[in-house]
């Protein structure tokens, strides 16, 4: 019978660690900056044919910061921040390695079908200078020594610069609509599979239908749930172009960012700190880094993709985000009232105590000066 494994790795949430002989690799490779990086990245895509030559990169968001304005103490430490990062993926790329090589040798690998992908675009995330952030890492032990930076003891992420870098030449990263955020390699292998390239989009939602398909499940039973997705095999044995057709539409949503596929088409909406809540049109074949927005140049064009966005959210149940809305701000809110239900007991000790020293030093000026 067909059995399924899901392997989920750490690799690349936040804490970023690798063992290291594997961040040793990389020491050399980011030390120019994100910003020489990320148009390296730019220029080596169009020269693998991954993008039309010519397309623009998306620009650095504003609130960004520059690689020049950092001290040379922070930049070592970004720098090596990077290097761990890629230690990292070369580590779980070992790994897979180990896992194909043990069904290989369990002679189950001809017949098996492998998927690696990712679930978003790289984490921006730097929680240093949140409220009480500091504090924690002291409580559990963490540091941010660039000379164990990866290791034991050590709290390792690369900020919102370097994933930028990482996601060229998409625009912004994790959490956003930006396709930074949601266009991520998918890699698939096994019995069916033509090798090569495939530049047809596909979705998340595709897998699972692939999976059934490719393993003869047969239809649904009638009393489950249906299937948003579709089948990707037409596309992986090299029998069709694309996985669905042009005309359908397909929405996203996560936290107000917001987009509809359509063909070539994109339709976004980012929210703050990065975004503005504007929606924009984009034809991402020839502008992959969301750069032209074509909203008031097809204004047809831009008005049905909105209907077909609002028709997805109303058949899904999504909810608009209420106006000033920050989903960083809240997610970082919800991390603070999470460690504050963790640790009541400290901060009770702590009340305790000041309240002992008042009454302490009240006591004292009383004994001191009586009415």
């Amino acid at each position: 019978a067909p059995f399924f494994a899901y392997v989920a790795f750490q690799a690349v949430h936040i804490p970023v660690q690798a063992p290291r002989e594997y961040t040793a690799h990389y020491l050399d490779t980011y030390t120019a900056g994100w910003d020489s990086v990320r148009e390296a990245r730019w220029r080596r895509v169009q020269a693998l044919g991954l993008i039309p030559q010519g397309a623009p990169l998306a620009p650095m968001n504003r609130l960004l910061q520059r690689w020049s304005s950092q001290t040379p103490a922070d930049q070592a430490l970004f720098a090596r921040s990077m290097a761990v990062y890629a230690g990292m993926l070369e580590a779980m790329d070992a790994n897979l390695g180990r896992l194909v090589a043990y069904l290989q040798n369990r002679g189950l690998a001809d017949n098996t079908i492998f998927v690696v992908t990712s679930d978003n675009g790289p984490e921006p995330s730097d929680p240093i200078h949140e409220v009480g952030f500091t504090q924690w890492m002291a409580v559990h032990g963490y540091t941010r020594r660039v000379d164990n930076l990866g290791e034991i003891h050590s709290y390792n992420f690369i900020g919102p610069q370097w994933a930028s870098a990482a996601a060229s030449p998409g625009d912004l990263f994790k959490f956003y609509a930006g396709d930074g955020g949601i266009h991520v390699p998918l890699i698939v292998a096994g019995p069916g599979v033509r090798i090569g390239r495939v530049d047809a989009r596909a979705f998340v939602t595709d897998i699972t239908p692939t999976l059934l398909d490719r393993a003869g499940a047969g239809p649904a039973p009638a009393n489950s749930a249906p299937l948003s997705g579709v089948s990707m095999s037409g596309v992986l044995s090299g029998a069709a172009a694309q996985v669905r057709d042009a005309g359908t539409p397909v929405g996203i949503e996560v936290s107000g960012n917001s987009a509809l596929f359509r063909g070539d088409y994109k339709l976004v909406r980012n929210t703050p700190r990065y975004g503005d809540n504007v929606w924009r049109l984009y034809n991402i074949a020839s502008d992959p880094g969301e750069t032209h927005d074509l909203s008031h140049e097809q204004p047809h064009l831009f008005a049905s993709m909105l209907a077909d966005y609002r028709a997805y959210a109303r058949a899904n149940g999504v909810v608009e985000m209420p106006a000033g809305y920050d989903p960083q701000h809240q997610t970082a809110r919800n991390a603070l009232m999470a460690q504050v239900g963790y640790y009541w007991w400290a901060l009770v000790l702590i009340a305790a105590g000041f309240a002992a020293a008042i009454w302490f030093g009240v006591r004292t000026l009383t004994r001191k000066h009586p009415a």
